[in-house]
This record gives C-alpha cells, sequence and structure tokens, in this order.
C-alpha cells in the first residue's frame, strides 16, 4: 500500500485522551459498524477503555477523540 492512500472499509483511526488528565496517549482503530449495531442493540459500547496513562501513573479511562493531534 502507498504512503497517503486511504484504506477502504468500516475501520475508523481514532485517538484515546486520558479522562482525568486530558492527554492523548494512545492511537487505535475500531469498526464504526459494529459501535452503530452496538447502539442500536443497547449492548456495551466499546470506549472507555480502561488504559495505562504515563503522566497521571496508573490505570484511568481512556475516551475516543476524533480529531488526532
Amino acid at each position: 500500500m502507498a504512503a497517503g492512500k486511504k484504506k477502504k472499509g468500516p475501520r475508523q483511526l481514532v485517538g484515546l485522551q486520558c479522562t482525568e488528565c486530558k492527554k492523548h496517549n494512545y492511537t487505535t482503530t475500531y469498526n464504526r459498524n459494529n459501535e452503530i449495531l452496538k447502539k442500536q442493540s443497547g449492548e456495551k459500547e466499546s470506549f472507555p477503555l480502561s488504559k495505562y496513562c504515563k503522566v497521571c501513573k496508573k490505570h484511568t479511562a481512556h475516551k475516543a477523540m476524533k480529531k488526532l493531534k
């Protein structure tokens, strides 16, 4: 795959932001279609995730950010 080409499909690139210190720590992908189906069926959503924050030095909840810095 050449650099600069977009991937085709439902997977979206998102950044994860710590809910306590508001720092951007991780980037990940998720399947947007699965999230829509989870909302419709009433299942638990994927976000927030519990991840280790280097600034807080503990595991905290990380929420998805659409805009990557």
